[in-house]
C-alpha cells in the first residue's frame, strides 16, 4: 500500500494509477451536497454574496485545501454536547451527487484528491486531468472501521448552518485506506468496469436469443 502524505504535490499525483492502493495521512476535510453549494454559489460563481462567517470560513480552509483532500463523508460523531468531537462512523456517500460542483472546487482550491464511494462523472475525470488530482474511493459499508482511521477531530465549520452530516468537518487522519479510481490521466476504473459490464450483458443477450 502506497503511503502518502496531505498536503500532495503534484509529482505524487501524476504517480498515481488506478488500481493503486494508497494509505493517507495527514489533515482533509468533509463535504457533501451542502458544502460544494455554499461553495460554488459563494466564492466560484458568486451568485450568493458572503453572510455571516462565510469569509472567516473560507480563510480559514483555503491553505487546508490546497494540495489537500474532501472526503465526501456524513459522519456520525460523538461528543457534540461537549465539543470533544470523535468520529463514530465515517464511512463514504455517493459522489456522484457531487458531479455539478467537483471540477470547479478542484480547481478554485487547488485540491489534489477527493474521497468517496461510487465514483464520478466525465465533467470530474476531465478536471482531475487538467487540474493534477485523484479520486479515491473509500470502502462502503465499513464505517466503524474507517472511523479509527482518523484519530483526531481539529476544528469544525458550518455545523449549525448544516448540521452534523454537512458541515466542514476538519479531521486528521492517520494511514487512511483509499484506492485510485480514478487518475489524473483520464483513466477511470469506474468506466472500465462499466464498459466490460455492458459487454458481457450484451454477449449473454445474444446467446440467449
Amino acid at each position: 500500500m502506497r503511503e502518502v502524505k496531505i498536503p500532495i504535490d503534484d509529482e505524487t499525483i501524476r504517480s498515481l494509477k488506478i488500481g493503486d492502493p494508497v494509505a493517507l495521512t495527514g489533515v482533509i476535510l468533509t463535504g457533501r451536497d451542502a458544502v460544494h453549494k455554499w461553495m460554488i454559489e459563494t466564492f466560484i460563481n458568486k451568485t450568493r454574496p458572503p453572510q455571516g462567517d462565510d469569509l472567516e470560513v473560507y480563510q480559514a480552509i483555503k491553505p487546508l485545501l490546497d494540495g489537500g483532500v474532501i472526503y465526501h463523508c456524513g459522519p456520525v460523531v460523538s461528543g457534540l454536547d461537549t465539543g470533544e468531537y470523535r468520529f463514530v462512523a465515517a464511512g463514504p456517500t455517493t459522489s456522484i451527487r457531487e458531479e455539478p460542483y467537483q471540477g470547479d472546487v478542484m480547481h478554485h482550491f487547488n485540491m489534489k484528491g477527493v474521497i468517496g464511494k461510487g465514483g464520478m462523472g466525465a465533467k470530474t475525470l476531465a478536471g482531475l486531468s487538467e487540474h493534477g488530482a485523484v479520486y479515491l474511493h473509500a470502502v462502503g459499508g465499513a464505517a466503524q472501521v474507517l472511523a479509527r482511521a482518523i484519530p483526531r477531530v481539529e476544528r469544525v465549520f458550518m455545523l449549525e448552518e448544516f448540521g452534523v452530516p454537512e458541515a466542514l468537518w476538519v479531521i486528521e487522519v492517520e494511514r487512511f485506506p483509499v484506492m485510485v479510481t480514478m487518475d489524473s490521466h483520464g483513466s477511470s476504473l469506474h468506466d472500465d468496469v462499466e464498459e466490460r459490464s455492458q459487454a458481457k450483458l450484451r454477449e449473454l443477450l445474444g446467446f440467449s436469443v
